[in-house]
């Protein structure tokens, strides 16, 4: 048991770290808006970003999307040759709407509803 006093004088002393903390934040936000050579650099690094960084993104996200798709697809097929089994779509059951054709999906909606 705290007393009161020494609740308050902990709350100020939170109060004031984060202060601190967003005072040297925003220093950090400011500080290359002191100079004109500064200031050209950020238009650089943004100019730079918009031009060659943003546009390689959606393809390489897109790329990363595909190649677990297609290792997902490779395991799923790996699994039904390893099971010697003969009906394709205990697996992959192409005629269902998108993930609830795969193998698993039928699996964990049965856990859930019982």
């Amino acid at each position: 048991p705290t007393s009161p006093e020494a609740r308050a004088t902990s709350s100020r002393a939170m109060a004031s770290a984060v202060g601190a903390f967003a005072s040297a934040a925003h220093q950090c936000a400011i500080r290359p808006r002191s100079s004109a050579k500064a200031f050209c650099s950020v238009v650089k690094l943004g100019t730079f970003c918009r031009t060659v960084v943003w546009p390689c993104l959606p393809p390489l996200l897109m790329y990363q999307y595909i190649r677990g798709v297609d290792e997902d697809k490779y395991t799923t097929e790996l699994l039904y040759y390893k099971s010697k089994s003969k009906d394709v779509k205990a697996f992959h059951d192409s005629s269902r709407i998108g993930a609830s054709g795969h193998w698993r999906g039928p699996q964990g909606l049965e856990t859930i509803r019982s």
